[in-house]
């Protein structure tokens, strides 16, 4: 099936929508959903029999099959709920004296600043994010900016591979060898990246590595994961210690205590259909049909886009005409708006002094969603 069009009746999305907005839940297939539905149903017919007897080895599989698709091993990748969960488990497993400090960039995501933030009140450390300059011109200021701010108490360098807001795609490689020079540890926040970027997750060089599986790698809401690097992996305990605590990271992380497992093992239906339709080829044109529709937007209102071509992928960040106040109130009250008046769903969203429209390029995404956006803001922000 070509791309485009014909893609929306494979998924549930309302057709009258231009869903511009990938990025921040996915668009889970109906064979997926399915399949999901399925296991949820099989999980019913005989409740002990799939927690107890089924699901620690269904759980393992599910896991191999996402870890081959990450360049992991098995052993190394356990599943957490969301990519947060994730970025938890491992921030409040490590230890930090007071005064210690954890580099991160000035793109972090809110959520995860606000586990960072907890850990200044109850641990004493001290979270120093280096300022990435914006609008984005080259990996080197990216690197620099981040080199900047390491120092001898540097206990943690934490690094978004595709930022949320801003959809930068950091030189997470480059950032990683600063960090194994100086001898600082590395978690990587890939919330966006599997199904977005090709990926070899050990090859990047971190202890850590987070993402989800419900953006772009087609999988139902609530699958995420979690690789370690074997030497990383002691003492990670999961937001919940139950059962599983004490027999090893996968065991630890595997049971939770009851939960909808089917989310999980859903994954690989998730990937196969990823596979099926041609990941490389989805990924080039995704990331053609985004650069390509920015450059448009940019042009019809006279502004920019936020970074070069070589630092985007399937997302990309367009400056919103007019001067509307760079808030996040100002950019929630223009999403709702594009809605609720032209069903265009797209996140507006401050990066530096200017509210920014991070669009998104899928399967089902054709010019003509982004033409309608290109005609709705305008008429939103004259005069702001």
């Amino acid at each position: 099936m070509p791309f485009g069009h014909p893609m929306r009746a494979l998924f549930a999305l309302d057709p009258d929508i231009a869903f511009l907005n990938n990025g921040s839940f996915g668009a889970c297939p109906l064979r997926v959903l399915e399949v999901q539905d399925a296991i949820r149903r099989e999980m019913e017919r005989q409740p002990v029999a799939f927690f107890a007897d089924a699901a620690p080895g269904r759980i393992r599989e599910a896991a191999g099959v996402l870890a081959r698709f990450l360049g992991a091993a098995p052993e190394d990748t356990v599943f957490v709920e969301n990519a947060t969960a994730g970025m938890n488990a491992v921030l409040r497993s490590l230890s930090f004296a007071p005064g210690d400090e954890v580099l991160t960039t000035d793109h972090v995501y809110g959520a995860v600043r606000n586990v960072l933030a907890h850990l200044e009140a109850r641990a004493g450390i001290r979270v120093v994010e280096a300022p990435l300059p914006w609008p984005a011109r080259g990996e080197d200021e990216v690197v620099a900016a981040v080199e900047a701010g390491f120092g001898p108490r540097t206990r943690l360098l934490l690094v978004d591979h595709v930022a949320s807001r801003s959809a930068l795609v950091l030189p997470v490689a480059r950032l990683v060898a600063l960090a194994r020079a100086r001898g600082v540890p590395v978690l990587v926040d890939g919330a966006h990246a599997p199904g977005l970027l090709a990926l070899d997750v050990p090859a990047l060089g971190a202890d850590w590595y987070v993402g989800n599986c419900h953006k772009w790698l087609f999988a139902p809401k609530g699958a995420a994961f979690l690789w370690a690097r074997r030497e990383a992996q002691a003492g990670l305990v999961p937001g919940v210690v139950s059962h599983g605590h004490g027999g090893g990271f996968a065991a630890s992380f595997d049971w939770v205590g009851t939960r909808d497992l089917s989310s999980w093992l859903a994954v690989p239906a998730g990937i196969a259909f990823l596979e099926g339709i041609g990941a490389e080829r989805l990924r080039a044109r995704n990331h053609a049909l985004a650069l390509a529709m920015a450059e448009t937007l940019a042009a019809a209102w006279g502004t920019e886009v936020g970074a070069p071509r070589s630092m985007l992928s399937a997302m990309a960040p367009v400056r919103v005409p007019g001067a509307p106040e760079a808030s996040w109130e100002a950019g929630r009250a223009l999403r709702r708006r594009l809605w609720q008046e032209h069903r265009v769903e797209v996140p507006v969203m401050p990066v530096g002094d200017a509210l920014w429209a991070r669009i998104s390029a899928q399967a089902f995404n054709v010019p003509q969603d982004y033409r309608r956006l290109a005609s709705a803001l305008p008429a939103l922000t004259a005069g702001a």
